[in-house]
């Protein structure tokens, strides 16, 4: 006996309306320009206060990264969990330390930390301490509740010794056919994944020259060791009364104001766009192919701000959707230098962890 299923109009107009709510949803939360004030801190079951800057657990979505701000009291320690993806972490106030599968890590103002997926974590807080611990973290979540692979597991105050390690990987058998390269592939990316880089200290930091007007360094990256989902963050540094050149990509790029204040420009061409002021503690959002252009109205005082983008996953697998279109592009170089202007007449400052508030 067969069994017939079937909908009361046909999947076109189900696919329209779905698609039509799905947009209208995701203009109605858009923001340019998060403020820090946009996202309040909760008390959490794990221990810590969490606020969203950008993510579904708020009332801006996203369907790639999300956003969240937390802080730890003096004395605390989060609870431990796991999840199956990956998070980057930017400490931006207080002292303390991540203990990630058992490694204890020390962190302070301006450490960035990777977080692997299936790697279990907690945070704390000596009882010294005479701040509570500030950071944000940016995940690769959305992505994933998206394909329905978003999974997490809260084991409480346990001992690290009593849990289970990651999820095995076969390392596959030898031989050429499809399923023995597939398990060699995947046991070598899985690999590369578990033996990569997990901190890196503000202490450490050289910021070099760039044509686009401002000084920069990676904070988290595969060029620097980190084995990320493709999650890559970046610190730039404008000077003073100065501008970075303008420029665009597909997909988006968000922008945290670690240091000072100014303005972005964002439009659909070079020329009338709009600009949006920024303070330390905002979260910048600049949506897919925007032309934009990061502006520090302090005429004494540098910005630093840091940039957040999923480059190596989501932009790689759209390069193939968007050719011709370039992943990167920016104005002439006449036009780049002359928004840039001498870099080198800049009287950089030394470089000191930010502090919060």
């Amino acid at each position: 006996m067969s069994t017939r299923t079937t909908t009361a109009v046909s999947h076109y107009f189900v696919q329209k309306s779905r698609r039509k709510k799905f947009v209208e949803e995701w203009r109605a939360n858009w923001r340019t320009v998060v403020r820090v004030e946009d996202a309040p801190l909760v008390e959490t079951a794990r221990g810590s206060r969490v606020g969203v800057y950008v993510g579904a657990d708020g009332d801006r979505q996203t369907r790639t990264m999300d956003a969240l701000v937390h802080e730890i009291d003096p004395g605390v320690t989060t609870t431990v969990h796991r999840h199956s993806w990956d998070a980057m972490v930017l400490v931006v106030g207080g002292a303390g330390w991540f203990e990630i599968d058992g490694e204890h890590i020390a962190v302070a103002p301006g450490d960035s930390v990777h977080l692997p997926c299936w790697a279990w974590h907690r945070t704390g807080v000596e009882s010294g301490a005479t701040a509570p611990l500030r950071y944000l973290t940016f995940s690769s979540e959305p992505m994933l509740e998206t394909m329905g692979m978003s999974v997490i597991e809260d084991a409480g105050h346990a001992a690290f010794e009593t849990l289970a390690p990651r999820p095995p990987v076969s390392e596959g058998p030898a031989g050429d056919d499809p399923y023995a390269r597939r398990l060699r592939r995947i046991a070598r990316q899985q690999n590369e994944r578990r033996t990569g880089r997990l901190h890196t200290d503000y202490e450490s930091l050289e910021l070099l020259n760039s044509p686009r007007g401002t000084r920069t360094t990676f904070l988290l990256d595969k060029a620097i060791g980190y084995q990320a989902s493709g999650i890559t963050m970046a610190m730039f540094e404008i000077g003073p009364g100065r501008r970075q050149s303008m420029h665009r990509h597909p997909g988006e790029a968000w922008l945290y104001v670690l240091e000072g204040s100014g303005h972005s420009y964002l439009g659909t061409e070079p020329e009338g766009g709009e600009n949006h002021p920024w303070k330390k503690g905002d979260l910048i959002v600049v949506d897919h192919f925007l032309w934009h252009q990061h502006f520090n109205d302090d005429p004494d005082n540098t910005a630093k701000v840091v940039r957040i983008h999923m480059f190596d996953s989501l932009l790689e697998t759209m390069r193939v959707l968007c050719d011709p279109l370039v992943l990167f592009e920016e104005p002439p170089d006449h036009i780049r230098d002359a928004q840039a202007g001498d870099i080198t007449t800049i009287d950089w400052p030394a470089v000191e962890r930010p502090t919060w508030p």
